[in-house]
């Protein structure tokens, strides 16, 4: 097989808490240096606490794998300090395509509209996005990983995790207040604790194959129902960094896995795909079941689950990591404030309502997509491809045809940590919902709404112009900033008065965007939480309603 990329191979080194005379404790160990593990690792240390990540290989991802980041994670991955190298490395696009037969039935723009920073998706293999993180990891003296580090048992009480861990030189012991579990599908860590995890598992496969090609395709997702060179299944090909691509292939239940990956019969299905006459190389081929699936709840006391280990779906859609990356980022903040004793244990009972709610959502968009792919019966069969014929002239039709809807933010729409609305708003940054970017400008220049958060808690006001914000307001703002839970407040002008505000935080609404995605009259605040999400909205300025706010979205209240 043709290889494009190598491998780093990153030192095992004995750590001095391994020759210690007590048990040595951290205050968070992270199990798993996949995306989710090193990203919840990422979050807690540019926090400023300490983490120690223990993972049981030495290397990154071996494939391609996840290839497909929503413009939703790699937001989250640019607050990381990771999306920078991820863009300039991936294949953006925005447009997917379904043909039937062969034939353009229909298409569809993930992002039609201008202002965002971040496209709504890239296409990138898995194992750069790992290189980078773990680059990033090295970056910051707060995290440090340890490789070859495999732990082989999980213990806990109401106040500690006690965990053994397995290395080279044999076994050692430490212990932690809380245990982040990001181990993947087949989570150890799961397993010892006796935990389940539970759903449907498909009775189909996909074979994948990783080829080296020079085309001229677009950078497009295409699906294929039912193409000529595959018949009766069906066939996706995406374009990745190194010009490789991806291609899958619907096999079918009863073909080998085994048999199905071997070079000699993984080449003649690309033919048939792409033309004798194109020329290529095999990089990597897998064989994968798909499975919907999660954990009951996603805390069980002092350990927490996140990514693969809490919940699984089937690849259409795009749903794993990017979603994994989505459990750290509710995850962390809440963490950091029960360690902080600036919150109650039930703040974390709410990253499971939360994720555990985004994940049903993620397992029932799957599945359906799922189902449509690979019907189960002639009925259903006959329903898809009339679906699929009617897509061809009539709007209703391509409303129904479903191969994978991809990845998308969870509306938290119905959180308690939600302050309801008291005024009237248009528009979708309700309560529960991640805010929308926007073009800004700054002291520095032009910059991004979203880059101007950070992670803690914001206080977003807009108004016309300076004016609009009277003396004993400033004194709310400040007032607002000495509170026990750090909350910055942040001014956004969107009038055309270039004006700043002294020693408070403005920007200059760039081109109406803001004004308009946050129905934006002047006075109109919102209540940002550290992971984007909308938690409170109103037509004016009050601390006391802030103050209460917060409370409530920090399960003080």
């Amino acid at each position: 097989m043709f290889i494009t990329y190598t491998n780093p191979v990153y030192e095992y080194k004995k750590s001095p808490d391994q020759s210690a005379t007590e048990i040595v404790h951290h205050p968070v160990i992270v199990v798993g240096a996949g995306p989710v593990g090193m990203g919840a690792a990422l979050d807690l240390g540019q926090y400023g606490n300490d983490v120690l990540v223990l993972d049981d290989n030495n290397t990154v991802s071996v494939g391609s794998r996840a290839v497909c980041y929503s413009k939703r994670a790699l937001e989250v991955l640019d607050r990381l300090g990771c999306a920078e190298r991820m863009i300039e490395k991936g294949v953006t696009w925005n447009v997917g395509k379904i043909f039937f037969r062969d034939e353009l039935v229909t298409q569809f723009d993930l992002l039609p509209e201008a202002g965002h920073k971040i496209p709504a998706f890239i296409n990138l293999q898995q194992y750069y996005l790992e290189e980078y993180m773990v680059d990033r990891l090295n970056e910051l003296d707060t995290v440090e990983t340890r490789w070859k580090n495999k732990v082989s048992a999980v213990e806990q009480n109401d106040d500690i995790v006690n965990v053994t861990v397995d290395t080279p030189d044999g076994e050692y012991q430490l212990s932690c207040d809380w245990l982040i579990v990001a181990d993947g599908a087949n989570s150890d860590v799961r397993a010892m604790m006796g935990l389940e995890s539970t759903g449907k598992v498909f009775k189909d496969r996909f074979l994948i194959a990783d080829i080296v090609m020079k085309a001229g395709f677009p950078p497009e997702r295409w699906f294929n129902f039912d193409p000529s060179y595959h018949r009766g299944q069906s066939t996706l090909l995406h374009r990745q960094s190194d010009d490789v691509w991806r291609l899958d292939f619907q096999l079918g239940w009863d073909k080998d896995p085994e048999e199905e990956k071997k070079p000699e019969n993984v080449i003649p299905r690309v033919k048939a795909m792409m033309g004798d006459d194109v020329d290529f190389e095999l990089e990597w081929a897998s064989v994968y079941t798909f499975q919907c699936r999660r954990m009951e709840r996603f805390r069980k006391g002092r350990v927490l689950f996140t990514g693969d280990a809490a919940h699984q779906v089937s690849p259409f859609g795009a749903r794993g990591a990017n979603s994994g990356l989505q459990d750290t980022d509710n995850l962390i903040w809440k963490l950091k404030l029960v360690m902080e004793q600036k919150a109650p244990l039930k703040l974390l009972d709410t990253y499971c309502d939360e994720r555990e709610f985004a994940a049903d959502e993620n397992i029932m968009n799957s599945t359906r997509a799922t189902d449509f792919i690979t019907p189960k019966s002639a009925a259903s069969k006959s329903f898809r491809d009339a679906t699929l014929e009617l897509s061809k002239r009539f709007e209703f039709a391509r409303k129904l045809t479903n191969s994978g809807r991809l990845s998308d933010t969870a509306f938290l729409l119905d959180s308690t940590l939600n302050t309801p609305d008291e005024n009237s708003f248009e528009g979708d940054m309700v309560p529960g919902a991640v805010m929308s970017d926007a073009p800004v400008s700054g002291q520095n220049g032009e910059q991004w709404l979203l880059d101007s958060l950070g992670n803690h808690f914001t206080c977003l006001i807009f108004v016309n112009s300076a004016d609009d914000i009277s003396l004993s307001q400033l004194e709310v703002l400040e007032t607002l900033q000495q509170d026990k839970i750090k909350l910055v407040p942040l001014v956004v002008m969107t009038g055309q008065a270039k004006t700043t505000i002294d020693e408070i935080h403005t920007l200059l609404d760039t081109g109406g965007i803001s004004k308009q995605r946050f129905d934006a009259l002047s006075g109109t605040t919102y209540l940002v939480r550290p992971d984007q999400h909308v938690c409170a909205r109103w037509r004016s300025l009050d601390a006391d309603k802030v103050r209460q706010s917060m409370l409530r979205a920090t399960a003080n209240l």
